[in-house]
């Protein structure tokens, strides 16, 4: 297949010479020549000494114009009067052909700290949630020539800055479109199961990275990790849904204690019907329910009162 009607990256195999060679050519061996072109200037052979001189200074200045210096997870998309000849990924000092244009990309892991934004959840509920976002440049192709770096904000091609506003739309509507399909907290069916933002933080985060990634891959990048960083009511609502997880709360706490207090009771009339203690009647034991029932289950000690009838 010609690579030139390909839409991917792929490896430059161009003239791509060490750079510690190319200074031997540049700076000694064409200043040796034009020097010696100065001599035959001194012998009287004007003409012959223009004619080597010019191509020799116009080579000397292109020479200068084709070194560059790559570090490593940097790369260079190269194009040659607009065509594509592929990304030089090599480290170190090298020489190509100054007239290939040589745009640099860096492959490192970015960090972004997307801020907190309003969201229905999936119950209509208004909350801010928030994420921490890992990404990096994965096809360095389709950054540079499928991404229009004007309607970024960029006016000299694509940069890193223009790069980072595009992650960030589009890691806001992936955020809002997952954030809609969950309750904040369980719902009054309250499912033992259920996905909710509040307490399904790691399945979310994967769903949530698998959005981002089919957003951003016709832009050749991937995200390496997605995290909810934050995550709260919105403020007009916040103060009645603390309330509601209040009194959700004290209900479990009174089932617990109820839980407790019936197997006590229970333990107490076992053990006092094998122990022989005392011999109870029914109306009777149903007292003692109640009574002990009313002190477990109450919120203060209460007074106890004696029965001194005899």
């Amino acid at each position: 297949m010609n690579r030139q009607n390909t839409n991917h990256e792929y490896e430059y195999k161009g003239m791509c010479i060490n750079g510690f060679l190319m200074i031997f050519f540049t700076f000694i061996l064409l200043p040796a020549m034009m020097v010696g072109t100065l001599i035959l200037w001194a012998e009287n052979n004007p003409g012959l000494a223009t004619a080597v001189m010019i191509p020799l200074f116009i080579i000397f200045i292109l020479g200068c114009a084709g070194y560059f210096t790559q570090e490593p997870n940097m790369a260079r998309v190269m194009t040659f009067f607009g065509q594509y000849k592929g990304t030089c990924k090599k480290v170190g000092y090298y020489w190509v052909n100054p007239f290939m244009n040589r745009k640099k990309l860096s492959l490192r892991i970015n960090n972004m700290d997307i801020d907190p934004i309003k969201v229905n959840d999936k119950i209509g509920n208004p909350v801010l949630i928030g994420m921490v976002l890992v990404w990096r440049i994965r096809d360095t192709y389709k950054v540079v020539f499928d991404l229009d770096s004007a309607s970024l904000g960029a006016t000299g091609g694509i940069s890193m800055a223009a790069l980072s506003t595009f992650v960030r739309i589009q890691s806001d509507a992936a955020l809002r479109e997952v954030t809609g399909q969950f309750a904040y907290d369980n719902t009054d069916a309250n499912d033992p199961h259920e996905l909710t933002l509040r307490s399904s933080g790691s399945q979310i985060s994967e769903m949530l990275e698998v959005k981002i990634n089919e957003r951003l891959a016709m832009a050749g990048i991937e995200v390496v990790e997605a995290r909810i960083n934050y995550l709260a009511y919105a403020p007009e609502i916040a103060a009645v849904m603390l309330r509601r997880q209040q009194a959700s709360a004290i209900i479990s706490a009174r089932e617990k204690i109820v839980e407790g207090a019936v197997s006590m009771v229970d333990m107490a009339l076992k053990r006092l019907d094998e122990n022989k203690v005392v011999t109870l009647t029914e109306q009777q034991k149903a007292s003692m329910v109640g009574n002990l029932l009313a002190v477990l289950c109450a919120d203060e000690p209460l007074t106890p009162t004696l029965n001194a009838n005899v």
